[in-house]
């Protein structure tokens, strides 16, 4: 039994190796180990009482060697037996379950829904969100995160019609809740892959809204007519309905055109008319009708308040609703896939049932707001919406934690504000357009471009470390790369896990000389991007990729972290193989540098008018017979 321990353990480190699992699977290793663990319980019933801890261990390395080796994407996941399924998913479903069995077993289920449609199918049969939940409410984050990985799995695999169906059941288990109370405010730092994990989270939510979003309205559907029945009941109720005697109809007509002109359609005989552009589609009347019901002060008294106005200064909701929506479905890319590295969650969309509803009933009570700051009319539609957005991004970014933090930030973001940040911008690049300054510029260009440069070639030299894309965004395969401090080669090799600090040259076993060097390549020119074709290969994947080509055949791939380190490898190859540096990095350091340089020369020459031209050469003297003496 000891042995059989020992030998595991060395398989599961061993595994990770693609020579060794090469090998390995060629002798058929996968169905032993799988066999194992489907006869694993029964064999080793008598033996578990006597030796408990060791058969937990004994699983846990079988199942650890399984990942690694299923990782390397040699074998299909199509070929496992329902068997197989039913044992890793009964790991899950046991409460007193070993954390290092649990982790891999989640890791396993979320590889196989993402990578077979057969096994997404028999995975939804064996698991439900319902055994899932309790994982959460532990306290160990690397099981919360799988176990929202396998949630995400199983969410985006679904066939469009499950989805709403398991919205509605992760709604009725409080998914949200609970990931907000066990997670979001737990009192411990989110780490990177949770992150990204409650990223697809959110994303796959508001994907939901996408079909709404892309239904145009039909203005012959009675039930959808009457929503825009409601939204004018709920305004104008107040004012006594004439009696319905057919006399009344044409006046009855006439009634609800003026009062659709007041809600602010711009087709007031028919607004069904304003709801066929797709996307905002069906989504912006749903946005209305929450609004007109849950917040039904604030919407009467915009409705009204604008039907009081002038009639170009008046806000028209019907319109202002229709363009915010559309404008917080763009912000909040909904119907876009998931990116693959982004980790962009927002907090305060955790903490309510109905966030995007919400969302959209802050953002309209703050373009009403800000219309009136900027006394807007209807030609200043568009500014209008501008200005909002740039309110919106501008809240967004502090990542508030709740929509009430949310809202207080826009209370600080008004139009003069944004007009105190746009201005401060603007000084900032407020490029001093005469020709003695750009002829300055010219002359000190080359000078920082060099300084850009060493910058670049410094940070090489320092290294980075770079993840390993495969079939399944996993956290533990790092490889690092940098140069030599003479600029002559580049070292890379792979680590067991994310350095601290820089990793010295003799540990990084393969190096590539800088002369081999053919050419750098990047996005979908990459090697490693045309293979992926099978993966929904994302657009921000393909925004940090990039190859060194060397040699006849041969290719070093990379995908950066982020587009930061990205700028800093590109620049620093091509400034290697003596080439320009393009990127917008480059662009950004430069700009910000010579606007510094320029303003440190002209310091001297404050609020002095700096001449156009220069100033004409004097006359020469009558005679030179001066002396200029120097004590």
């Amino acid at each position: 039994m000891d042995a059989k321990l020992e030998a595991l353990k060395d398989l599961a480190s061993l595994s990770r190796d693609v020579t060794f699992a090469q090998e390995f699977i060629n002798l058929d290793g996968i169905c032993l180990l799988t066999q194992m663990v489907e006869s694993g319980t029964e064999r080793y019933q008598k033996l578990q009482k006597i030796m408990k801890p060791c058969f937990g261990d004994m699983l846990s390395f079988t199942l650890t060697a399984f990942v690694e080796l299923m990782d390397h994407g040699i074998v299909s996941w199509d070929t496992f037996s329902v068997a197989f399924i039913k044992k890793i998913a009964s790991f899950v479903n046991k409460s007193a379950m070993d954390i290092s069995i649990l982790q891999r077993s989640l890791a396993i289920l979320e590889s196989m829904v993402l990578n077979s449609h057969d096994l997404y199918q028999k995975v939804a049969q064996e698991i439900t969100i319902g055994q899932l939940i309790p994982h959460l409410q532990g306290t160990d984050q690397e099981i919360q995160t799988y176990t929202i990985a396998v949630i995400n799995a199983l969410f985006l695999k679904a066939p469009d019609e499950r989805r709403q169906e398991m919205a509605n059941i992760l709604a009725q288990k409080q998914l949200r809740s609970i990931i907000l109370t066990h997670v979001i405010r737990a009192q411990r730092a989110i780490n990177n892959e949770m992150a990204h994990q409650l990223y697809v989270l959110q994303v796959l939510t508001f994907n939901l809204l996408e079909d709404r979003m892309m239904t145009k309205m039909d203005p012959q559907d009675q039930a959808q007519r009457d929503i825009i029945f409601e939204l004018r009941r709920i305004a104008f109720d107040a004012e006594s309905e004439p009696n319905n005697s057919s006399g009344s109809m044409e006046k009855r007509k006439s009634m609800y055109t003026r009062d659709y002109k007041k809600l602010g359609f711009i087709n007031h005989v028919n607004p069904a008319m304003d709801f066929t552009q797709t996307p905002p589609g069906m989504l912006a009347l749903d946005n209305m009708l929450y609004f007109a019901k849950h917040h039904q002060d604030a919407y009467i008294r915009i409705v009204l308040e604008n039907s009081s106005r002038e009639d170009k200064h008046e806000c028209p909701f019907g319109r202002s609703s229709i363009e915010l929506t559309k404008m917080l479905c763009e912000i909040l890319k909904v119907g876009e896939l998931p990116s693959e590295t982004c980790n962009d969650f927002h907090p305060m969309f955790f903490t309510h049932d109905r966030s995007f509803e919400e969302f959209f009933c802050i953002c309209i009570q703050l373009l009403n707001k800000t219309w009136k700051e900027m006394r807007a009319t209807s030609e200043d539609f568009n500014k209008v919406m501008q200005v909002v957005k740039e309110q919106v991004m501008r809240a967004l970014t502090t990542k508030p934690s709740s929509l009430d933090q949310f809202k207080s930030k826009l209370q600080n973001l008004s139009y003069t504000e944004i007009l105190k940040i746009r201005q401060s911008e603007r000084m900032n690049q407020e490029d001093f357009q005469s020709r003695p300054i750009l002829e300055l510029k010219e002359k000190i260009q080359p000078e920082i471009l060099e300084l850009i440069k060493q910058q670049r070639l410094n940070r090489l030299v320092e290294g980075t470390c770079f993840r390993k894309l495969n079939c399944r965004r996993r956290q533990d395969k790092f490889w690092y790369c940098r140069l030599s401090p003479n600029h002559k080669v580049l070292h890379y090799g792979d680590l067991e896990e994310s350095p601290q600090g820089e990793v010295p040259h003799d540990s990084l076993q393969d190096k590539l000389p800088v002369a081999d060097i053919k050419a750098v390549v990047t996005g979908k020119d990459c090697p490693h991007m045309k293979e992926k074709g099978a993966l929904k290969q994302n657009k921000e994947v393909l925004e940090l990729a990039f190859s060194i080509l060397y040699d006849s055949n041969c290719q070093l791939n990379f995908i950066a972290p982020d587009k930061h380190e990205y700028c800093i490898w590109t620049d620093g190859l091509n400034a290697l193989l003596g080439k320009d540096m393009m990127s917008e990095l480059t662009r950004n350091d430069l700009d910000t540098l010579l606007s510094m340089e320029i303003k440190l020369r002209l310091l001297d020459l404050e609020n002095i008018q700096i001449p156009d031209a220069p100033p004409p050469i004097p006359k020469e003297p009558s005679n030179y017979d001066f002396v200029y003496d120097c004590n």
